[in-house]
């Protein structure tokens, strides 16, 4: 099974691993409790959203066609970059102006999870088609 969302979620785990490592063991005495604290939420996020990539891939080979979970991908993996990629970015560098960027990650992860959750509901419908008791 060749799927770009399974890459880019074991890549982004992959990552998430090595960037919580480092948190944990190499910026404990360098950045200040609060930033350490920001750090750690990219990395509980990205890892999140690094097994909801592995998931969509998955789901993907039920509906292969599915533009929703398509869009939910690639939404899913920009929310990664901006959301978690912003906070690593205000931890390490202390550049304020980097939180007004991670909102609009977590809008990608919020879309991603909608569309995923749209592209269920033809399914559950699809189900009732089928029943006696409609």
């Amino acid at each position: 099974m060749k799927s770009t969302f399974l890459l880019l979620g074991a890549l982004s785990a992959l990552i998430g691993v090595g960037m919580g490592a480092f948190g944990a063991h190499g910026l404990k005495t360098i950045i200040s409790p609060e930033m350490l604290t920001v750090y750690q939420t990219g990395v509980t996020y990205q890892m999140w959203h690094a097994l909801g990539l592995i998931g969509i891939a998955l789901i993907r080979q039920q509906a292969p066609d599915s533009k929703l979970l398509h869009w939910s991908g690639w939404l899913m993996f920009a929310g990664i970059l901006l959301f978690s990629g912003s906070l690593y970015a205000l931890a390490l560098l202390n550049h304020t102006w980097l939180g007004m960027i991670t909102p609009f990650g977590g809008v990608c992860f919020l879309a991603a999870w909608l569309l995923i959750a749209v592209s269920a509901t033809p399914n559950i419908r699809s189900s009732d088609h089928y029943s006696r008791y409609k």
